[in-house]
């Protein structure tokens, strides 16, 4: 009751109207607190406490001198802001009485719990301006048994700007475990509060045996609250040369993203070399999502040798959408461009326009879903070839106008036997030029009838664990021949369990499944309340006849297809093993699956493998076998590293490996890496890559590599 009393009494005193009439009252709380009403002091011992508009300041004794107006601070002092971004630790003070001037003695200040700077003295102007004077920064942590740290910044004074969130730097000395690296005459650093400022990046070491050994240094500029630009230029030893930019901005509806880099060496004729791509999106009236890619580049090993992209084929685009519950429109213009060696970008389709708008209704009278589409597409090649056979499609150019209606309506039978009846019709105009086969449009129409039968049974034991076995039986109808087309995007099919009961296992419009057909399938699925499930799916398909629309590597041929085999088993998020076999009743195997993901409170693994039969109709004259594995281990230190490796068995050699050892603490970030691509082709050598990262944290934002923080013992 007593220091409530005394809180009150010190409140009124820290009112009164000849100091404080223009500003907010302070509060002040303590074990023991004496006031004179002659002189307007106050004098507070224990546990003292002043507050302050949000900032606190805690120490071990306080006097304030109401003539004045000066509040005089025994230690130990902790002064903190009112968003505890910043904290000053010190011995003794004298400070004004909205403890925003002042100035206090064998002090430290901690910038948002991350960089430490200790000075002789400190000094607070206008609340805005702290001056520190022979200064050590670091935000390494020290130890009695370690006191020197890893890294250190030593300067005669130290402006932090808490306003503009900077620090600036004079006479300053950068030292690397007590050793002096660098002398700076002037050095400005932004706090660690703060997330957007001009200024250098963390600079990137790089080595490759085919562009030499440089540096990466980027600058970052900001253009306002909305917009920046990083221009990096990426200097080497040898006869490589690079410069680097990303140019980014937000608008009110949208976003666009540039990125792009020209590069001067003696690996190709075409000097300078160059890349751009650009991406972006924006909300339009009633809406409609605006989005866009823009992909080029001056040769086609240029990404790879720089290190830019894996892409090997160059996709541009801008599209129109809108997406509504029983509605969807999407309109869309499309350039692509081949990188790979054996493609001919003059007989590939390079322009495309696809348009088409879907819509669902609920039918009154007969119940069930309806969907009905439009939808076109046109591409064309830059070749006006119009050879016979073998070649028909060096300079083809197609036009197709398709219309689409689908009903179909589920019900429950006794015993809970799920029913489906599903009614369709497509029709086509396609309108082909440059090829010679084809005199004018041809038209098609494909209707098709399909029943569905399913009976889940579910059984779930005591303790928690349940049960579903599904057996799914399904019969389609449709006609038994059709028109030619030229199928120019379902070239490869792919069997698996998202298509075993589709009514068109095509990917996409210019191929139809026709004939009739029966699609078997059982799925189980094992639920455990502990976290782990099971899962496995068994189907095939049937036809009445051999029409050969698909080819042998898809496992769909012939009246039979292959077994569809699926099963996976999962572990919460921490494990996940799955693998996928599609093969003949002699057990000759057309494809196989296998991927496996781990991920432990220290650990990563995910690995992937497959394989696939040669299939010359898939491009792919003989089979393929390829292994992927990642890799990432956090060790109960700073150390962590990570690898991962591509391996073609059919090849006998790896394509591509990977080795990385960071070491990360509550001061510096550091990331060496090595990797090896052994891929060669016409234009693309076997390359060798180094690098070297070393970042200073608590400086600007934290960057996500800071994993791991040391503590004295």
């Amino acid at each position: 009751m007593m220091r409530v009393l005394r809180l009150i009494a010190v409140y009124l005193v820290l009112a009164l109207p000849a100091a404080a009439q223009q500003q907010l009252p302070a509060t002040l709380i303590a074990d023991d607190i004496r006031f004179a009403r002659l002189n307007n002091s106050v004098v507070a011992a224990g546990n003292v406490e002043v507050l302050y508009r949000g900032t606190r300041l805690q120490a071990a004794a306080i006097r304030y001198d109401g003539t004045d107006d000066l509040i005089t601070v025994e230690g130990p002092i902790t002064l903190t802001e009112a968003d505890g971004s910043t904290i000053i630790l010190a011995d003794f003070a004298e400070l004004s009485r909205d403890l925003q001037q002042g100035v206090l003695q064998s002090a430290r200040l901690v910038l948002d719990r991350q960089l430490q700077i200790a000075a002789t003295q400190i000094n607070r102007v206008d609340g805005r301006y702290t001056q520190l004077y022979q200064t050590i920064a670091s935000s390494c942590q020290v130890c009695a048994a370690n006191p020197v740290p890893l890294w250190e910044i030593r300067a005669r004074r130290i402006v932090h700007d808490t306003e503009e969130r900077q620090l600036y730097f004079e006479e300053a000395q950068f030292r690397a475990a007590g050793i002096p690296i660098m002398y700076l005459p002037r050095l400005r650093l932004p706090d660690p509060t703060l997330e957007r400022s001009t200024g250098f990046l963390t600079p990137q070491i790089r080595a490759n045996n085919q562009i030499g050994t440089g540096i990466r240094v980027p600058y970052f500029i900001t253009l306002g609250d909305h917009a920046d630009v990083t221009v990096t230029p990426y200097v080497t030893f040898g006869e490589s040369q690079t410069l680097e930019m990303r140019y980014r901005q937000a608008f009110r509806n949208g976003f666009v993203e540039l990125n792009g880099a020209m590069s001067w060496d003696e690996l190709n004729e075409e000097t300078p070399r160059s890349y751009l791509f650009a991406t972006g999106w924006f909300d339009l009236p009633r809406d409609f999502l605006l989005t866009f890619d823009y992909q080029t580049v001056s040769d086609p090993a240029y990404l790879l040798t720089y290190d830019y992209s894996d892409e090997d084929r160059l996709n541009s685009h801008i599209t129109v959408a809108r997406a509504r519950r029983d509605e969807y429109i999407e309109a869309s213009v499309t350039r692509f461009r081949s990188l790979r060696d054996a493609d001919n970008n003059f007989t590939l389709p390079t322009l495309m326009t696809d348009a088409e708008i879907i819509r669902r209704y609920a039918p009154d009278y007969i119940g069930g879903i309806a969907t009905l589409g439009l939808s076109t597409h046109s591409h064309q090649r830059r070749s006006d070839s119009d050879l016979p056979e073998p070649s028909p499609d060096l300079g083809r150019d197609v036009t197709r106008l398709s219309l689409e209606a689908n009903w179909r309506r589920d019900w429950v039978l006794p015993a809970g036997v799920l029913a489906a009846v599903e009614l369709g019709w497509i029709g086509d105009i396609y309108d082909i030029r440059q090829d010679n086969r084809f005199d004018g449009p041809v038209t098609r129409t494909t209707p098709f009838v399909a029943a569905e039968l399913r009976w889940p049974l579910v059984r779930a034991n005591p303790n928690g664990v349940s049960h579903l076995i599904e057996p799914v039986l399904q019969y389609v109808w449709s006609p038994d021949d059709t028109p030619l087309i030229p199928n120019e995007d379902s070239g490869v099919v792919e069997f698996d369990e998202g298509n075993l009961f589709s009514l068109n296992r095509f990917p996409g419009a210019d191929g139809h499944e026709i004939g009739q057909r029966l699609a078997f399938g059982l799925t189980y699925t094992r639920d455990d309340p502990l976290g782990w499930n099971l899962g496995v799916t068994v189907g095939r398909v049937w036809r009445d006849d051999n029409y050969r629309q698909f080819t042998q590597g898809s496992g769909l041929d012939g009246r039979r297809s292959d077994w569809l085999v699926s099963a996976s088993v999962e572990m919460g998020q921490s494990f996940l093993l799955m693998n996928r076999a599609i093969f003949s009743d002699e057990f000759n195997v057309t494809s196989n699956e296998f991927s496996l993901g781990w991920q432990g409170a220290q650990f990563e693994v995910a690995s992937s493998l497959t394989w696939l039969q040669a299939d010359d109709d898939e491009s792919r004259p003989q089979d393929s076998a390829e292994w992927a594995f990642d890799a990432a281990y956090e060790f109960d230190s700073p150390w962590g590293a990570s690898v991962d490796w591509r391996y073609d068995f059919e090849a006998n050699e790896p394509t591509r490996a990977g080795l990385a050892v960071t070491y990360a603490t509550e001061c510096v970030d550091v990331e060496f890496s090595l990797s090896r691509r052994f891929t060669t082709s016409a234009t693309l050598a076997p390359a060798t890559d180094f690098g070297l990262t070393v970042a200073l944290n608590g400086f600007g934002a934290s960057r996500d590599g800071r994993q791991y923080a040391r503590s004295c013992q």
